[in-house]
C-alpha cells in the first residue's frame, strides 16, 4: 500500500489522532489562534522576550526534554513531518509526501528540494540518514530520539532528495516520531559533533531561527533565519518568520516571571501557576493552556529495589496519594488528576480511574499486610528498618516541590517516611541512567501512545527497572500493530499492567499554562503542547 502524506487513510489517522475535545479552554485564553487583541494586520520586526522557570543545559534538540527549554531549541530545526494539534493528522513538512508499506516496516521520505542550513549547506537525504544513523550515539539524553529509532535496520539514500528508513519489525509509531523535535533535521556539521560538544555549542538547523547566543542557567538568544522558506503546511505565513529575534531568560522564581509579564520586561511567561493566575487574569495579559499527551506526572519508582519488589508496597503507595488535592491545591485552574498512566490527550488512552482513587484505609492494609507496623513516631517499621524512601527532583517546574510535599504529607499518614531530594535539571538523565534513586519525579510528553515503549520496555532503557513480563510484549505489539483497533487494545493492555501492579504511581496530568502579553499574537501551541514562534508576531 502507498500512502501519501496529502492522502491520509483512516486506519492512519486512528493512529495518530489526538482527542480533540481535550484541549482545555479558558475564558483567558485558547489553545490556538491569536493570543493578542484587536484586529491589526500581522507585521514582522520585532523582539520577543519570554520567561522560562529553568534551563536544561543544553541545546540541542534532539537531546532535550524539558519543555522549559524545547521552547527555544525547537524554533533551531525543522522535521520531516508536522502534527496537527486540533486532529492529530501528520501533515508536510521537510518531506513534501512519504511512503509506507504495508506491514510499516519501510518509511520512504521524498524530501522538499531548495531546503538549506544556516550555515548554507543543502538539505540532502544523506544528511537525513547522517542524522538517523547518528541517534543511537546521543547517549544518556538521547533516549526519546533512540526509542523512536529502536529496530532500524537500515536508512537509504534512494536519489538525492529520497530516503528509505526499515524496521526489523513493523513500526506503527516511526511516522509520529518523525514531527518531533527530538527527530529535528541537524546539517552534517553538527551531527558529526558529540553529543557533549552540541549541547554546550548548539547546532545549526534549517529552522525558521538560529541560535545566537546561549549562557548556561541564564539566556538563549534566537535570531530570524533570513531567506527561510519551507515552513510546515500548518503554518499561515509563508517565508520568514515575523519577529526578529527571540531571548528566553531563565527566571526561576514564579512569582518574578508573572511580576515581569505584568511590569512589561517581558512578553511571555512559562508555566504559570495558581498563585499567580489571579493577579494576571485581565488587564495586558492572556493565559493560555492545554493538556500535554503522554506519560502524566507521578513516581517513576525504581522496581529493583528491595522496598519496591513488594506489589503490596507499591500498590499503597498508590493509593495512598489523594490526586484530587494535588490538583486543585498546587496547579493551574483546570489541571485533572490522573486517570491512567497516560493523558486523556494520548491517542488510545484509556481511563483507569477506579484503580487511582484515593484510599488510606486501603493503604494502610495493604502495608499491615506486608509486615509493616506502625512505630511511636507515626512510621511504619519492618525487621528493625523504617519504611523510608527518597524522591529525587528537579526544578524544571514550579510546581513540583510543592506537589512532592503534599505527596509527603499525603504518605506519611499511612505511615511511610519520605525525604524529598533536589538535584539540578542537568542530573536527570544520569540519575534515571544509573539507578541510583528510588523514586523520581517527572512526565514525559509525547502525542502518541509508543511513549509507554519508550519508556517501560525492559528492552529498551528500562530507567525504572521493571523486571521482563507479559508488559514488553504489549508494548513490543502495539509498536508493529497497524490496525488501530488491535493497537488500542495491546495499549490499553499496557496501561492496566503498569497500573494495576504499580509500577509507576500517577498522580496529575501536566497542564501547559502560559502567560501572554496580549500585544503578542498568534503564539500558538503544538501538538504536544510546545510552542511554534514562526507565525507569532507583536503590534
Amino acid at each position: 500500500m502507498t500512502v501519501l502524506s496529502q492522502v491520509r487513510t483512516s486506519r492512519w489517522a486512528a493512529l495518530t489522532a489526538l482527542v480533540t475535545t481535550s484541549v482545555l479552554l479558558t475564558a483567558c485564553g485558547s489553545d490556538g489562534g491569536d493570543s493578542g487583541s484587536g484586529t491589526g494586520q500581522p507585521k514582522s520586526g520585532g523582539t520577543l522576550t519570554f520567561a522560562v522557570g529553568s534551563d536544561a543545559g543544553c541545546v540541542d534538540p534532539q537531546q532535550v526534554a524539558s519543555n522549559e527549554t524545547i521552547y527555544s531549541v525547537r524554533q533551531i530545526v525543522d522535521s520531516l513531518t508536522d502534527q496537527d494539534p486540533k486532529t492529530g493528522k501528520i501533515v508536510p513538512w521537510l518531506a513534501k509526501s512519504w511512503d509506507i508499506s504495508s506491514d510499516t516496516t519501510t518509511f520512504t521520505f521524498h524530501l522538499r528540494s531548495g531546503v538549506t542550513f544556516s550555515d548554507g549547506s543543502k538539505l540532502t537525504a544523506q544528511v537525513v540518514k547522517d542524522n538517523f544513523d547518528a541517534v543511537p550515539k546521543l547517549g544518556a539524553l538521547g533516549t526519546l530520539a533512540e526509542g523512536y529509532l529502536s529496530g532500524v535496520k537500515s536508512t537509504t539514500v534512494v536519489d538525492p532528495l529520497t530516503v528509505k528508513v526499515t524496521f526489523s519489525q513493523p513500526n506503527a509509531q516511526f511516522l509520529q516520531a518523525t514531527s518531533t523535535h527530538s527527530l529535528g533535521i541537524e546539517s552534517s556539521a553538527s551531527v558529526k559533533k558529540t553529543p557533549q560538544q552540541k549541547c554546550s555549542d548548539g547546532v545549526i538547523g534549517s529552522g525558521p531561527f538560529v541560535l545566537k547566543r546561549y549562557v548556561q542557567n541564564q539566556s538563549i538568544t534566537l535570531a530570524k533565519r533570513t531567506g527561510y522558506a519551507w515552513g510546515s503546511s500548518l503554518w499561515s505565513k509563508k517565508g520568514e518568520a515575523y519577529l526578529d529575534k527571540l531571548v528566553f531568560k531563565v527566571v526561576p522564581e514564579a512569582g518574578v516571571r508573572a511580576g515581569s509579564l505584568q511590569s512589561g520586561q517581558v512578553d511571555a511567561v512559562s508555566s504559570v501557576g495558581k498563585a499567580n493566575e489571579a493577579a494576571l487574569k485581565g488587564g495586558q495579559v492572556t493565559l493560555r493552556r492545554r493538556a500535554n499527551p503522554g506519560v502524566v506526572f507521578g513516581l517513576g519508582l525504581n522496581n529493583s529495589r528491595p522496598l519496591f519488589k513488594d506489589a503490596k508496597v507499591r500498590q499503597a503507595i498508590l493509593y495512598a496519594i489523594d490526586r484530587q488535592q494535588i490538583a486543585d491545591t498546587v496547579f493551574p485552574t483546570g489541571t485533572q488528576p490522573a486517570t491512567s498512566v497516560l493523558a486523556h490527550t494520548t491517542p488510545d488512552y484509556t481511563d483507569l480511574a477506579s484503580g487511582l482513587t484515593f484510599d488510606a484505609a486501603k493503604a494502610k492494609s495493604l502495608l499491615d499486610g506486608a509486615g509493616w507496623r506502625t512505630g511511636s513516631d507515626g512510621i511504619r517499621a519492618k525487621d528493625g528498618k523504617k519504611l523510608s524512601l527518597t524522591i529525587k527532583w528537579f526544578p524544571n517546574a514550579a510546581t513540583n516541590q510543592p506537589a512532592l510535599e503534599l505527596i509527603q504529607q499525603q504518605l506519611k499518614a499511612v505511615g511511610v517516611e519520605v525525604v524529598l531530594k533536589q538535584l539540578q535539571i542537568t542530573q536527570f538523565a544520569p540519575t534515571l541512567q544509573s539507578g541510583e534513586y528510588d523514586a523520581v519525579w517527572g512526565n514525559v510528553t509525547r502525542a502518541d501512545p509508543d511513549i509507554l515503549r519508550s519508556s517501560f520496555s525492559t528492552k529498551l532503557a528500562n530507567f525504572y527497572r521493571l523486571p521482563a513480563s507479559s508488559l514488553d510484549s504489549a508494548l513490543s505489539e502495539q509498536a508493529a500493530t497497524v490496525e488501530a483497533a488491535k493497537r488500542r487494545q495491546l495499549v490499553t493492555q499496557a496501561q492496566r499492567l503498569i497500573v494495576q501492579n504499580a509500577r509507576y504511581v500517577p498522580v496529575v496530568e501536566l497542564q501547559t499554562q502560559l502567560g501572554v502579553a496580549k500585544k503578542v499574537h498568534d503564539l500558538n501551541f503544538d501538538a504536544s503542547s510546545r510552542i511554534q514562534l514562526h507565525d507569532t508576531w507583536i503590534g
